[in-house]
């Protein structure tokens, strides 16, 4: 069996589990933060544009506080894991919700909403991003 078949055939277990009350599964959470940063907290990436824990962009962030006005706090917060998975959560409050998608969002599709944007889980280029997450999910 190749690496592609057991990655698909992880995914069938895998891809049940979806976006509840509000919170981004932990362990994709933790998936998400092994391929963007390597748990690195203090990251900078794509050319100064992505910092922290989860590689968050200021427009990712401002969709985020402006959704959740709860949240507050500043850009450079994001180096702070805790305050930076707020923000994923707030994003995919907005942006992976089910009225939007058709559909119940997936773990595949929260991964690729945070790699691409809000309609990264229709875009090609994410499903590589997604298949690098997916090699990183912790199965119980």
């Amino acid at each position: 069996m190749n690496m592609k078949t057991s990655l698909s055939l992880l995914a069938v277990g895998i891809l049940c589990s979806t976006l509840a009350n509000a919170e981004v599964p932990r362990r994709l959470m933790d998936a998400i933060r092994i391929v963007e940063s390597g748990n690195n907290d203090s990251a900078v990436g794509d050319n100064g544009n992505a910092i922290g824990p989860y590689q968050i962009w200021r427009s990712y962030w401002k969709d985020a506080v402006q959704f959740d006005k709860s949240i507050g706090g500043k850009y450079e917060d994001c180096f702070n894991r805790e305050y930076s998975e707020k923000i994923v959560n707030a994003y995919m409050d907005r942006y992976a919700i089910e009225r939007r998608l058709g559909r119940t969002p997936t773990m595949e599709d929260i991964a690729r909403i945070h790699n691409g944007g809000p309609n990264g889980y229709r875009k090609k280029a994410t499903q590589s991003y997604w298949e690098k997450v997916l090699g990183n999910l912790k199965i119980d």
